[in-house]
């Protein structure tokens, strides 16, 4: 006896689409996501948001990667420059 075949449009749903790159740190200064760059409000916001709110967030990502200053060196840059 054969199963049945499902079909794969019962398995298959819309995702939202996201910038979320699963590496998700909060820069302290810029409050800005490190992974995606989106802000707190805006991750949990992200599913209630239409299609339109997200596209225009997207489209302004990459202007905030300038925000992310990196760090210096610390401790070990300090001594380096001695």
């Amino acid at each position: 006896m054969t199963k049945p075949e499902i079909s794969d449009e019962i398995w298959k749903r819309a995702e939202i689409d996201s910038p979320c790159v699963k590496i998700c740190v909060v820069h302290p200064a810029a409050r800005l996501c490190t992974g995606c760059l989106r802000s707190i409000d805006e991750i949990g916001r992200w599913s209630r948001m239409t299609p339109e709110e997200r596209q225009t967030i997207m489209a302004e990502l990459p202007a905030r990667k300038p925000l992310l200053v990196q760090r210096r060196g610390g401790r070990q840059a300090r001594l380096d420059r001695r």
